[in-house]
């Protein structure tokens, strides 16, 4: 395969890199990817992640695991050992729903390495259409606020929720951005912040529980997230705590915007209840790890409830921000949205 670099993934020489998302910011470490082992646990530890990313990775793989020589049944074990990887980002399904259509070509090989190489440019794109499509409902001067991680990281381009901001924020829109940090593996601290101080927008930092006073205080314009599936009824599942923020901001009377390509979205899934939410372990509640080292704070045999997202229901969101255009509450109301997800 071409080389290929992005913020979070690269190719050199036909290996697989990937950034490593955990040792960020304190450094910046890149992880070789050298078989489906490799990268199902990259992906299980969060090393990388983001709904794109993850399939963006997975068929990168299959296309360099075909070019080294591995059979079609091989690839086909390989393709569904990485589709179990994780159960909600739905994106990781649909890329490798095209990749299987592309294994089964006679000459697959070829057919996987371009279909990889589409995927990665289709995410591109679709993170600038969002963008274009977002900004214009961001108002000048806003105070924005934002959970999670979904920028360049988390995609192949500038992202989701945070292109959008990126965007708005190039056209002198954008006074403030409050990032969540983000509990409990701080993806907000640890990344978004991070992320935020490179492109060069203004930020502060705010614990969870600190949201719901900054919107008390009339200090949020707008809240913006990202999605790891959208049902065909428009119910969001994305990172814990994404819920909380659209019950606080319905009550404020505060915009709620998803942000996510068309990847995200599940015609199959026919609401919230329907989407598959990934427990993950307790040592992520009881303590913190990190480049920085490992800590406990909690009773070392504590009950832990650890689900890695929630659902918001549709009645809660002001619009969905796709590559293909913004989908209103109206719409989803008039089965527009159906229509959309097909």
């Amino acid at each position: 395969m071409q080389t290929l670099n992005t913020t979070s993934l690269k190719i050199v020489d036909n290996q697989l890199w990937i950034l490593d998302q955990q040792a960020l910011p304190q450094e910046k470490r890149w992880c070789p990817c050298p078989d489906v082992t490799s990268l199902v646990e990259h992906i299980q530890t969060l090393r990388v992640r983001g709904a794109p990313l993850i399939g963006l990775s997975a068929s990168l793989l299959l296309a360099l695991l075909a070019e080294k020589g591995l059979s079609q049944a091989e690839l086909a074990q390989a393709l569904e050992t990485l589709r179990a990887s994780r159960p909600t980002a739905v994106n990781l399904m649909n890329n490798l729903d095209r990749m299987k259509l592309a294994l089964a070509q006679p000459q697959f090989v070829a057919a996987l390495a371009q279909e990889a190489q589409r995927l990665v440019e289709e995410d591109r794109a679709l993170c600038e259409r969002i963008a274009d499509h977002g900004t214009t409902l961001v108002k000048p001067n806003s105070r924005l606020l934002t959970h999670c991680n979904t920028g360049g990281l988390a995609t192949a381009g500038i992202g989701t929720a945070i292109g959008v901001l990126l965007r708005a924020h190039q056209q002198g829109k954008v006074e403030q951005v409050w990032v969540d940090e983000t509990r409990p593996l701080l993806q907000g601290g640890r990344l978004t912040a991070w992320e935020l101080g490179e492109l060069g927008i203004p930020y502060q930092l705010i614990c969870d529980s600190m949201a719901a006073s900054l919107m008390a205080q009339g200090q949020v314009d707008a809240i913006w997230v990202g999605a790891d599936r959208i049902a065909a009824n428009g119910d969001v599942a994305n990172k814990i705590g994404t819920y909380s923020l659209a019950v606080l901001a319905h009550y404020h009377q505060i915009p709620f915007y998803v942000a996510a390509p068309h990847t995200t979205l599940d015609p199959a899934c026919p609401h919230g209840r329907s989407i598959p939410i990934e427990q993950r372990a307790a040592a992520e509640v009881t303590g913190v790890s990190g480049s920085f080292g490992n800590c406990q704070w909690a009773p070392q045999n504590a009950a832990v409830y650890n689900p890695a997202f929630d659902v918001t229901p549709a009645e809660l969101i002001s619009g969905w921000v796709l590559d293909t255009g913004v989908v209103t509450p109206q719409d989803v109301q008039e089965g527009i949205f159906q229509t959309a997800l097909k």
